[in-house]
């Protein structure tokens, strides 16, 4: 009786998944195409260290490269941006201050941070120190990308200690939204009861 009932499954699945192939090839020819007309326009697209560079000086004329990284200052922090071509990586690091100084508390926090506030960027500790990264595949790098990961890098150190956020949005999973609102709760209970 099972191999019954087997066969008269069978038969209809396999044609709802010929179906569903079919469909999909069909899909797939009607889909615009993104491709680059030419090679020449993907290779346009890529980011260059050229290009990385004149990213930089538009945010900081004063800007310093030294072999392949940047020293720039981005709403009054320290910025590094530091590339590597062969491994195709860009990553962009603002200290935040010394990693012997955190709390379990603290490290708990920038770790939730890290999973819904922080977004694209992250806190990092490294060389004893904590940081604020922004780590990206350097050739795929659009400008946007990178002025938006700078912006998002630095306030990540801005709000470190207050909303640990990147500034443009908080994931709904996580929990900082919760850590939020109850911070402005006591911050309100703290102005009314003073």
């Amino acid at each position: 009786m099972t191999a019954g009932i087997a066969k008269r499954i069978a038969r209809p699945l396999l044609v709802l998944l010929g179906f569903g192939a079919c469909y999909l090839l069909v899909a797939q020819e009607n889909l615009p195409d993104e491709s680059p007309a030419t090679p020449f326009d993907a290779i346009e697209r890529l980011m260059t260290v050229d290009r990385l560079g004149a990213l930089i000086r538009n945010v900081d004329e004063n800007a310093v490269q030294s072999s392949n990284s940047w020293v720039l200052t981005v709403a009054g922090l320290e910025t590094i941006v530091v590339y590597d071509i062969d491994a195709d990586r860009m990553r962009i690091m603002i200290p935040v201050g010394p990693a012997e100084a955190i709390a379990l508390e603290e490290l708990i926090r920038l770790m939730q941070a890290n999973f819904d506030s922080a977004l694209d960027a992250r806190y990092a500790i490294a060389q004893g120190a904590l940081w604020s990264v922004f780590i990206h595949p350097l050739s795929t790098l659009t400008d946007e990308e990178f002025l938006v990961g700078l912006g998002q890098t630095a306030n990540v150190v801005l709000s470190y200690g207050t909303s640990y956020s990147s500034g443009v949005f908080i994931f709904g999973s996580g929990d900082s939204a919760e850590i939020e609102r109850q911070r402005l709760i006591e911050e309100l209970k703290k102005k009314t009861t003073t």
